[in-house]
């Protein structure tokens, strides 16, 4: 496994590697939500792929990006097991050097439910994984389904701007209780982990009315929205939308076209998403 810190040392490795080239994109802090890209990556490609970055600019200024679980050395032990053949582990001067000063803008996919919440986060996103998709020219690159809406920003980029790669989503990794895995679950206290899974049962909610045949979305976002509300560990809902799967658009009742119901909400002080795909 050969680890690299510069964007120059990591093209020359991705242009002499052999082909298929899979990269998986993570901000450290594995978990096996991470893992099961990793491992679908190394069924997929001749080569396997990491980058290891916590992306400073799709953090707002009030957010966690100076407290955001670090792990390196077990991050990397864990991936030498998985196989990777390459990671990118770059210091954040070597991504945004003195002077940097150009962004990727996404459209109207990336302006509600976290775009609307975390203004300029998919701006930071989109660049980082353009940069990351240009250094590394991957033929496929995974993504989770829990950050729904930000595989939705990061296709229609790959799709916009013909960059040549196949952009791979894996279902969500839960706990035995249905809590979405996430590196930010770390910072849940124990009364407060216990309660966290209520998010999935929101999504639950929705999704079990729907299959009983409901197709209004206004209904769906009810149910949701019951559940949350009877947690007291719950202290705010950012938003419990039903947005179609692709666009990311509202939509005011369930068609053919697959749609997405996604919650952020605070448990404690703990801010967590989570959504599940209605087809």
């Amino acid at each position: 496994m050969e680890i690299i810190q510069t964007c120059d040392e990591m093209a020359m490795a991705c242009r002499v590697a052999a082909r298929p080239l899979g990269l998986v994109p993570t901000m450290g802090a594995l978990h096996a939500g991470h893992l099961s890209l990793t491992t679908q990556a190394r069924c997929d490609n001749a080569i396997l792929a990491v980058s290891i970055f916590v992306n400073p600019t799709q953090f707002g200024a009030s957010e966690d990006f100076s407290s955001y679980p670090r792990s390196m050395e077990r991050d990397l032990a864990l991936l030498e097991e998985q196989g990777a053949d390459l990671v990118f582990a770059p210091p954040p001067e070597e991504v945004y050097p003195a002077g940097f000063d150009t962004w990727i803008e996404p459209g109207a996919v990336a302006e509600g439910q976290e775009g609307e919440v975390r203004p300029g986060h998919f701006r930071g996103v989109a660049t980082v994984v353009a940069k990351l998709f240009t250094i590394v020219r991957p033929d496929r690159a995974y993504f989770g389904q829990k950050d729904g809406q930000q595989v939705a920003v990061i296709r229609r980029m790959a799709r916009d701007l013909n960059l040549g790669v196949d952009v791979v989503t894996m279902p969500t990794v839960r706990e035995p209780d249905g809590l979405a895995l996430s590196s930010r679950n770390a910072y849940l206290k124990p009364h407060e982990r216990q309660a966290a899974p209520v998010i999935y049962r929101a999504l639950c909610a929705a999704e079990q009315l729907w299959r009983s045949g409901e197709q209004d979305a206004g209904a769906l976002r009810s149910a949701a929205l019951a559940v949350l509300r009877s947690e007291l560990l719950v202290e705010s809902v950012d938003y419990v939308r039903v947005v179609d799967a692709e666009t990311m658009v509202g939509v005011d009742a369930i068609g053919e076209q697959a749609a997405m119901v996604a919650v952020a909400a605070r448990v404690g002080g703990v801010r967590l998403i989570d959504n599940v795909v209605l087809v």
